[in-house]
C-alpha cells in the first residue's frame, strides 16, 4: 500500500494538479491539507473520477482535510479528540484496507507572541494523548500530513534563521519527540537520513529555485506500520509545475501482510 500526503494550498486552485499527480503517482491514499473549502465545494465528481472516494471535513476558505482511497474509507474521527469545542477543520482519520490512517493538519503557530503559538502546543498534547489512545488499540496506524514541524536543524535550509519561528522552536520540536517517543516512526527519516531532503519551499524570495526549503509534512507509523515500511521518500517533481502547491507529496509504502 502506497499512501501519501500533499498539503495542496486550495483544491480548487490545484485540482487540475491533484488530478495528474493522483494519474502519474497512483498512489492507494492520499492524504490533502489546506483544502480551503467547505465539504459541498470539494470537487468529489472529478475525484471520483479518478479513481478515488473520498472523507472530506471542509471549512470555509480556512485549513480542510480529506483522505482518498481506492478502496473504502471507514470514518472513525471527524476532529482530532479532547477539544468537542474547536471546530478548525484540521484531522480526519479512517480506516483503510486494515489500516487506521489521519490526515493531519497541524497548526502553524506564528507569531508565537500571540495565541497561536499555545493553541499549537495544545494541540499537539491532544495529539500525543490521541496517539498514545491508537497504540493501546494494538492495530497498525499512520498519523500522516502536513505538522508544521522541522524536527531537527537538518530539516529547515537555514536553522539560525528559524530558530525562533513556530516550526522550529524547542517547544514545538519537544512535542513532536514524545510522538516519537511513543514508539512512531518518522518513515522518510527512516530510510532517508541525509540533509536537504525538503517537502515545502516558500514562494518568496526563489526558495523553490535555490532549493531553500523546510521539511514539514510527516508520515508517522505505529510500530505494527513500521513493521511493513518498505520504502519512503518525498516527490519534488510537482512543486515544480505551473502554479504549484508550496508543499510537495512525501509518501511511504507498506509491504502486505
Amino acid at each position: 500500500m502506497r499512501i501519501a500526503t500533499w498539503n495542496v494550498n486550495s483544491v480548487k486552485a490545484r485540482l487540475p494538479l491533484l488530478l495528474q499527480w493522483l494519474e502519474t503517482a497512483a498512489p492507494d491514499v492520499l492524504l490533502l491539507q489546506e483544502l480551503k473549502c467547505v465539504e459541498d465545494e470539494f470537487p468529489l465528481m472529478e475525484v471520483t473520477g479518478a479513481g478515488y472516494k473520498a472523507v472530506v471535513v471542509g471549512q470555509k476558505s480556512y485549513n480542510g482535510v480529506a483522505i482518498l482511497s481506492r478502496t473504502p474509507i471507514t470514518v472513525t474521527q471527524r476532529r482530532l479528540p479532547g477539544a468537542p469545542e474547536d471546530e478548525q477543520a484540521r484531522y480526519v482519520e479512517a480506516d483503510v484496507a486494515g489500516i487506521r490512517i489521519a490526515s493531519i493538519y497541524l497548526p502553524n503557530g506564528n507569531p508565537v507572541e500571540t495565541e497561536k503559538y499555545p493553541y499549537k502546543l495544545a494541540w499537539m498534547s491532544r495529539l500525543v494523548d490521541h496517539a498514545k489512545s491508537l497504540l493501546a488499540e494494538d492495530i497498525p496506524f499512520v498519523l500522516a500530513g502536513d505538522y508544521n514541524i522541522c524536527p531537527t536543524d537538518i530539516d529547515v535550509y537555514d536553522p539560525v534563521g528559524w530558530a525562533g519561528d513556530a516550526l522550529c522552536k524547542p517547544e514545538s520540536r519537544a512535542q513532536y519527540r514524545r510522538l516519537i517517543n511513543l514508539g512512531l516512526t518518522d518513515s522518510i527519516r527512516a530510510l532517508n537520513p541525509a540533509p536537504h531532503l525538503y517537502s515545502y519551499w516558500d514562494y518568496q524570495a526563489g526558495r523553490w529555485q535555490r532549493d531553500e526549503g523546510l521539511r514539514i509534512d510527516h508520515l508517522l507509523l505505529s510500530p505494527k506500520a513500521a513493521d511493513r515500511l518498505e520504502n519512503a521518500g518525498i516527490d519534488r517533481v510537482p512543486r515544480g509545475w505551473e502554479r504549484a502547491s508550496d508543499h510537495t507529496p512525501a509518501w511511504c509504502s507498506l509491504r502486505d501482510h
